[in-house]
Parts: C-alpha cells; sequence; structure tokens
C-alpha cells in the first residue's frame, strides 16, 4: 500500500464564513466521490488559502463532517505570488491507497479550473 496525494482547489466569491466552509465542503465532498475513499484511508488534509480569505479555517467545515473528526488537519497561507488566483482554496488530501498514481483523480472546481485545466472536468 502507498501514500497517495490528491490535489484539489476552489474559489469562492466573497470572503465571507459560509462560502468559505461551503466550497471546502464541495471539494472535499468530490475529491472523496472521485477517488471512492472513506476518511479511514486518510492520513492528513492540507489546507492552504489565499490571504484574501481570512473570515475562517477551511479546515472547521472538515472537521464538522461525520467520520473526519479524528483525521489530522492543518491550514497554512498560500505563498502570495503576484498575479495568482485569489480567494482561492486548496487541499492536499493524503490517502493510504492501492491505486497507482495515474489512476488518482484530482479535482479543480469554480474559478481554480484555470490552476490546472489539463486534470478539470468538461
Amino acid at each position: 500500500m502507498s501514500v497517495r496525494g490528491i490535489r484539489g482547489a476552489i474559489t469562492v466569491d466573497a470572503n465571507e464564513e459560509q462560502p468559505i466552509l461551503n466550497a471546502t465542503i464541495e471539494m472535499l465532498n468530490a475529491i472523496v466521490a472521485d477517488n471512492e475513499i472513506v476518511p479511514d484511508d486518510i492520513c492528513s488534509v492540507f489546507v492552504t488559502v489565499t490571504s484574501d480569505l481570512d473570515e475562517t479555517f477551511p479546515a472547521r467545515a472538515i472537521r464538522q463532517m461525520n467520520g473526519w473528526e479524528l483525521v489530522p488537519l492543518m491550514c497554512a497561507l498560500e505563498v502570495p505570488v503576484k498575479g495568482s488566483l485569489e480567494r482561492c482554496i486548496r487541499l492536499m488530501v493524503l490517502i493510504n491507497t492501492d491505486k497507482t498514481q495515474a489512476e488518482i483523480r484530482h479535482v479543480y472546481l469554480s474559478g481554480a479550473k484555470a490552476l490546472r485545466p489539463d486534470l478539470s472536468k468538461a
């Protein structure tokens, strides 16, 4: 069994608590569904936000999801590169799996599809 990373990103329209929490749940649910994983498969989740999202911790949304209470979570600020995508939440979900790297499905939603159009669903 290997540890694999699953990337995800989503943008929000406003720096407000509920849109940040809702977007985080939407993205994590898509990662879980697309990769057929359960919380017990998760090693940890690393969350970053751009500096313009400071109304809440996105990890709060994950912590309140059923079965995710014991999953190690960490939030951090994304590197502030000039001209980079604004109001963006990114996840790195580390899982224990027998899947190959090619079988992992990364998830890019909303405006974050621009980050990796090669991996974004049509």
